[in-house]
């Protein structure tokens, strides 16, 4: 029988984290989070976006509990300020990994990093790592959003950062075979010291979002965000669709340390 948020307990005593949640997946998973009753900590770079996204969440859910703070995971003294002010709740039920770049020219972040490995991983590595002594006091739950894109992704010990040679969209499929990875090697270490947290990946296919046009539109290139658009309106499945793994990866009380969907 196939999984449904109808069969999703209620969250009404849970506190948990979702990177950016201003848009796309992590808008509609903290909606539906917040639908089952938790209160939700809304991680954003932009003040406005999170503003406008908590308000979208509370005409959708009235009596939402859902709040901001800002997170700029291509910048580790925000993430880190972020775990500071997020760990003024002492206990956390849960962390999804959501937020991502997808396929952009090459960038760095503030601290030298290549964009997407930076952000995609680098920075939720950090902020799992600041986090995990009040998730390991709320006996919660790592989703770690990858893609099916990691099976492109290749490790290269003399180059991770792409400064030799720098192809988007490997980069891209590295980026998420890292947090893969990442997944299964916390997964091994918390099973080691029967820790209460568990971690658990999430897949959630090719979903119609904002991800896809971020690199076109860097690019400044019409025709490929008009080949996007056409994808995304012909091939993707709905963003609803695209967030459900991640959903059930947080919620459904079956899933164990190891899990991916």
């Amino acid at each position: 029988m196939a999984w449904s948020l109808v069969d999703a307990p209620r969250l009404t005593d849970r506190t948990l984290v979702v990177t950016g949640a201003n848009s796309g997946l992590g808008l509609i998973t903290t909606c539906e989070l917040a639908r089952l009753g938790a209160h939700v900590v809304m991680g954003c770079r932009s003040p406005a976006r999170a503003q406008e996204a908590m308000d979208r969440v509370r005409d959708a859910v009235p009596g939402a509990r859902v709040s901001f703070e800002r997170l700029d995971l291509a910048d580790l003294a925000s993430v880190r300020a972020f775990a500071e002010a997020v760990t003024a709740h002492p206990t956390l039920h849960g962390l999804v990994n959501n937020a991502g770049i997808m396929a952009i020219p090459r960038r760095e972040t503030t601290d030298g990093f290549e964009m997407q490995i930076g952000t995609n991983h680098l920075g939720h590595f950090a902020l799992t790592a600041q986090l995990f002594p009040a998730l390991e006091a709320g006996e919660g739950r790592i989703v770690h959003v990858t893609s099916m894109a990691h099976a492109m992704g290749r490790i290269r010990p003399d180059d991770p950062m792409g400064t030799q040679f720098y192809e988007r969209w490997m980069q891209y499929g590295f980026s998420k075979l890292a947090n893969l990875l990442f997944h299964y090697a916390l997964a091994r270490r918390l099973a080691v010291r029967n820790a209460p947290v568990i971690s658990v990946a999430a897949h959630p296919g090719y979903a119609d979002t904002n991800l896809q046009h971020v690199g076109p539109e860097m690019d400044g290139s019409s025709l490929s965000q008009a080949v996007m658009r056409l994808a995304n309106a012909w091939v993707a499945q709905s963003a609803a669709a695209g967030a459900e793994p991640q959903l059930r990866a947080m919620v459904d009380p079956t899933v164990r340390n190891g899990d991916v969907f």
